[in-house]
């Protein structure tokens, strides 16, 4: 009876050990993941903290803006099995219903300036008078290329909201006209070179973009960030025209709150490993490597349709 149980014992181990395995190795090979340049720091912790607890998996990065980044899928037809953007919208516009059935609403983020301990009347601007300083005849300030990433045209918005919130008539063409298309690059962390090595004076960027740089940036009056629910309305008196799906086509952006989304594009190439960093991004290790690089996580995360999104992935959503 004794070597009965020693045997089953034996065996018991054998199948948790077996089964740990099959746990450890059950999500393998490349997960290709498209993203937006603002997530390039929190996604990198969230590559190695995802294959750490799967190192059979490994994960493949590429930034961009979040327009270009969709369109590597829609026009160049390259495989991905995550695209992440940071505007929900491009996928809703861009990528449905022929390159994605559906997305996921999992963190937001606000607008701000950025500058540097050599930028020209550091010590002066504030949240009040940054347009003041910006147009001053020595000073050089850039933005991203709003057809290809929405840090730039939420620029835009934010110099449009600007106008009306502090009530300076041709505000948004001043400001304009004196950003030439030399400070204009295609993403918005394109543009922290130039700030480095002094060619810009001021970005629009990202708050937590800045905060992840470790450098001194505008906190803008909520009233025109584009960060708060609570000024939904002011923000959609703004509005911005941007390249469409096709060439000649045009897209209304409308100021809204800033909201980031993720989607499964159709055919992954690794389905399996795309669901698993999904659940990875959204459950509670993602969100603290995202609160911790400044970029707030929707607690839980918003889809727009619950039954089109994977079935692994429900329980840790709400519909919208």
């Amino acid at each position: 009876m004794k070597k009965v149980l020693v045997v089953l014992l034996v065996l018991a181990f054998s199948l948790v050990f077996v089964g740990n395995n099959v746990m450890a190795e059950e999500v393998s090979g490349e997960i290709i993941v498209f993203h937006a340049g603002s997530l390039s720091i929190p996604f990198s912790d969230m590559e190695k903290a995802f294959e750490e607890k799967h190192p059979e998996a490994d994960v493949i990065r590429e930034s961009a803006g979040s327009r270009t980044t969709a369109r590597k899928v829609t026009d160049l037809g390259r495989p991905a099995d995550i695209v992440a953007s940071a505007d929900y919208t491009v996928i809703e516009s861009l990528m449905m219903p022929d390159h994605a059935d559906w997305y996921m609403n999992f963190a937001t983020n606000e607008m701000s300036i950025m500058y540097t301990e050599h930028s020209k009347y550091k010590d002066e601007i504030n949240s009040e008078n940054w347009y003041k300083i910006l147009l001053r005849e020595d000073v050089e300030y850039g933005h991203s290329d709003p057809d290809a990433d929405p840090c730039g045209y939420r620029s835009q918005l934010v110099w449009k909201l600007a106008e009306l919130h502090y009530g300076e008539e041709n505000l948004y063409n001043k400001l304009r006209k004196n950003c030439p298309p030399k400070n204009v690059r295609p993403k918005e962390t394109d543009l922290l070179a130039l700030l480095e090595v002094g060619e810009l004076d001021y970005i629009f960027i990202y708050r937590s973009v800045a905060k992840q740089h470790g450098a001194p940036f505008v906190i803008l009056p909520d009233k025109i960030n584009l960060k708060t629910n609570k000024y939904e309305e002011f923000y959609a008196k703004a509005s911005f025209e941007i390249s469409g799906q096709k060439p000649g086509e045009t897209i209304t952006k409308t100021g809204k709150p800033m909201v980031y989304g993720v989607t499964i594009p159709h055919n992954p190439p690794n389905r399996e490993g795309a669901v698993a960093f999904m659940k990875f991004l959204v459950g509670p290790e993602g969100q603290k490597i995202m609160e911790k690089n400044g970029q707030p996580a929707i607690n839980p995360p918003v889809v727009n349709d619950m039954k089109a999104i994977p079935e692994d992935l429900k329980p840790l959503v709400e519909e919208e």
